[in-house]
């Protein structure tokens, strides 16, 4: 009774004194809740944990792969407002992308080619574009209910129309097969028109010519000097981006 008939500046005083001295049980109180909260998280089980991972890793891998496409559109609509004034940007679509895994490799290497745990009933069909973040992979040979054959680049008969950016013109060629069987990382570009335009460590990337390739796929970097081959083009070693002997998971770009 005493403390209520006193002056409200003074009643204020001693609420805010009295308050002090609890402030320590309650924050311990809110500490308690914090523990118990993050106790009941870390009692997740481990799969939930491994999954929530797996769920992130494959979304960045997709988000790396349409930065890849947009990186692309974007130097071809700068080539071409360069080439031909051109004001209005072409509508591009996302890819469509499918997660697949490597289930079977051909042990000797011989056919250069891999099987995944994709097939007709996940709307694969021949020729779609195989893909990593890193680039190129190959494209899809053969096609089972369940199962796909994908023919990696350097396959002889995997052949990849290529651009390399030698300047305001794209240098146009072919990824015809791998380069010799001494560095399978190394595939060749031929039917090139003007193979002094050509610098070591320049991007090869697919040119959409076609039309089983999007453009802009990095396929590699130029790794020597262009050569004339005896009937008259020229020709030039070309370092993978991706290292086809360690492949475990890729993408399928569906039509």
């Amino acid at each position: 009774m005493l403390v209520l008939n006193l002056p409200s500046h003074t009643a204020s005083q001693i609420k805010l004194a009295i308050g002090g001295i609890f402030l320590p049980l309650f924050g311990l109180s809110k500490t308690t809740q914090e523990l118990a909260r993050t106790g009941s998280n870390a009692v997740l089980p481990k799969s939930e944990f491994i999954r929530q991972n797996e769920l992130l890793r494959q979304t960045n891998e997709v988000y790396r792969i349409r930065a890849m496409q947009a990186e692309g559109v974007f130097r071809e609509n700068e080539r071409l407002r360069q080439l031909l004034n051109w004001r209005q940007e072409p509508q591009h679509s996302l890819w469509n992308l499918k997660l697949a895994r490597v289930v079977g490799h051909d042990p000797a290497n011989w056919w250069h080619a891999v099987q995944i745990d994709l097939g007709s009933r996940d709307g694969v069909r021949t020729n779609m574009t195989v893909l990593v973040p890193e680039g190129f992979v190959g494209r899809i040979a053969t096609v089972g209910l369940t199962r796909s054959e994908v023919m990696l680049i350097g396959n002889p008969n995997c052949k990849v129309s290529a651009a390399v950016e030698a300047g305001r013109i794209p240098e146009l060629g072919v990824i015809t097969g791998g380069a010799g069987p001494i560095d399978e990382s190394l595939v060749t570009l031929s039917y090139l028109a003007s193979p002094g335009n050509l610098k070591a460590g320049e991007t090869v990337r697919t040119s959409g010519d076609g039309g089983l390739t999007p453009a802009n796929i990095v396929i590699g970097q130029v790794a020597e000097q262009a050569r004339l081959t005896e009937i008259g083009y020229a020709e030039v070693r070309v370092k993978l981006a991706v290292n086809l002997d360690s492949l475990e998971e890729v993408w399928v770009l569906l039509q």
